[in-house]
């Protein structure tokens, strides 16, 4: 049996200012970098392991942000040039260009292994057993392709698509060589059937019917996990609805995809979003299958304020009216740094909340 790691989190940390400047400046001293992650992938491990954490993450902070494994291994992309996405938070809506992604515009090639940097160091120093996140192959289609340009290479997103899922198995299959754990796919494009304006961005600029496109998300993200599931790997899906800066993209509750997604994805955990008003009720975990693990992601990573342990508690008992309690856990709803300049709190925050979650789930889960 998989174990269900009570408390846990989603992977990204905020990137300390040292480590920021030595990225920066890459190019020229490559081997400070690499000192610099080190250096502080030995803090952060040590301090999830004090806070009484039995699953770690070296919080992405080899990455750029949580998808650059892919982009940094795989040749077609243009990191220059980004297609214009709305973010919002709190009542401010604002259009701006990331980059995390890029645009496709030559045919995608690996080049290298997406982790093989990150695998060995957690492999060696890990007091525990440890996760690796990898982006949802439904990422690419829905963010890097652009009318006039990926179409040269791409003839539709599916055709993109499927020559992401290849490249997603094959780490898959070697994360699962290399004696890892747990896997963890990051799928923020499954908030796109819940938020009405974006299920019509699937109609007009994808030129795809919803529940279609909905389908074939689940089947590549299915076929992307495959190799694992032989293994006593635990696999995993965090649902996201925008963490850039402390932004939010998309919201709704998960009642419209909640028993096509639950229902048919094969992983042991659903790490969900459940931070504020924005994600809805606990009534669609009514399709969550029997003996899958719901992770509740009470915790904000977006705002500095701590939540009360008792509120937690409480929403953790009315989740267990829908999911028996055995079959929950806890962790923040989202990382606290999906791309490395990181949400908009101090790491003394970060640290807090942290130790709230895992605080809390040994309360909850004598």
């Amino acid at each position: 049996m998989r174990t269900r790691f009570r408390a846990d989190m989603v992977g990204s940390l905020l990137r300390p200012p040292d480590l920021l400047e030595a990225r920066a400046g890459a190019a020229k001293d490559s081997e400070r970098l690499r000192a610099l992650e080190d250096q502080h992938i030995l803090r952060v491990l040590a301090k999830q392991q004090e806070l009484g954490f039995d699953v770690f993450t070296d919080g992405e902070l080899r990455r750029r942000n949580f998808m650059s494994d892919f982009t940094d291994a795989v040749e077609g992309f243009d990191l220059g040039e980004a297609l214009p996405r709305t973010w919002q938070a709190g009542a401010t809506t604002d259009t701006q260009v990331s980059s995390v992604a890029g645009i496709v515009t030559g045919k995608l090639k690996q080049r290298r292994r997406l982790t093989a940097h990150e695998v060995p160091f957690l492999r060696a120093h890990s007091p525990g057993a440890f996760k690796m996140t990898l982006p949802s192959a439904t990422q690419f289609p829905a963010i890097a392709y652009k009318k006039g340009v990926t179409d040269k290479v791409y003839s539709n997103h599916s055709a993109l698509l499927r020559d992401v899922v290849g490249i997603i198995r094959t780490e898959v299959e070697a994360l699962v060589a290399d004696g890892v754990q747990y896997i963890q796919i990051d799928a923020p494009r499954y908030s796109y059937y819940i938020d009405p304006k974006w299920r019509n961005f699937i109609k007009t600029e994808m030129g795809m019917e919803p529940q279609a496109a909905l389908e074939e998300a689940i089947r590549a993200d299915n076929a992307c996990l495959e190799p694992a599931r032989r293994a006593m790997t635990t696999l995993a899906m965090h649902l996201c609805r925008g963490n850039n800066r402390s932004h939010w993209y998309a919201e709704g509750g998960y009642d419209p995809i909640a028993e096509k997604l639950f229902g048919t994805m094969r992983v042991d955990r659903f790490l969900l979003e459940y931070d504020d008003d924005r994600s809805g009720t606990f009534e669609p975990l009514r399709f969550v299958p029997r003996g899958t693990t719901v992770v509740l992601g009470l915790v904000s990573t977006k705002r500095p304020q701590l939540e009360a342990k008792a509120d937690l508690i409480r929403r953790i008992e009315q989740a267990s009216k829908v999911v028996p309690l055995g079959n929950l856990a806890l962790s923040p709803q989202c990382g606290f740094a999906s791309t490395m300049e990181g949400n908009l709190l101090t790491e003394d925050d970060q640290w807090a909340k942290l130790k709230l979650v895992a605080e809390t789930a040994r309360e909850v889960w004598k």
